[in-house]
């Protein structure tokens, strides 16, 4: 934000940082009862996301670039597998988790991308 990097302009940051806010979005939705569980899991894991392309770009080797895309990718699966526990519980509907789940596919394509 203040440094003003190149990576603030890349679609997959751009993408990652809407999946955080549209997580953050569902966060208030869910019950009372897994506020230390799946509400702390989804927080973390999109805000890993944002926070290992933030750092991969950094670097300059690029295996270590590709080693912190591949570990963001791992965080996108896992917010998958999140959406799916909250479907089965039936916390949500599919259709609420509509706009997430787009742009979830939308950051997992982007940096598999990334990794090629």
């Amino acid at each position: 934000m203040f440094l003003n990097l190149n990576h603030y302009n890349l679609d997959v940051y751009k993408s990652a940082r809407s999946l955080r806010w549209e997580c953050y979005k569902i966060l208030p939705k869910l019950p009372d009862c897994e506020r230390f569980n799946l509400v702390d899991q989804v927080r973390r894991a999109s805000t890993s996301v944002v926070l290992n392309i933030t750092e991969g770009c950094s670097r300059k080797s690029e295996n270590e670039r590709k080693r912190y895309f591949e570990i963001a990718r791992g965080s996108v699966i896992e917010l998958d597998s999140c959406f799916d526990i909250i479907i089965e519980n039936e916390y949500l509907k599919i259709d609420e988790l509509e706009s997430a789940g787009n742009i979830l596919k939308t950051t997992f394509i982007l940096l598999s991308g990334m990794l090629k």
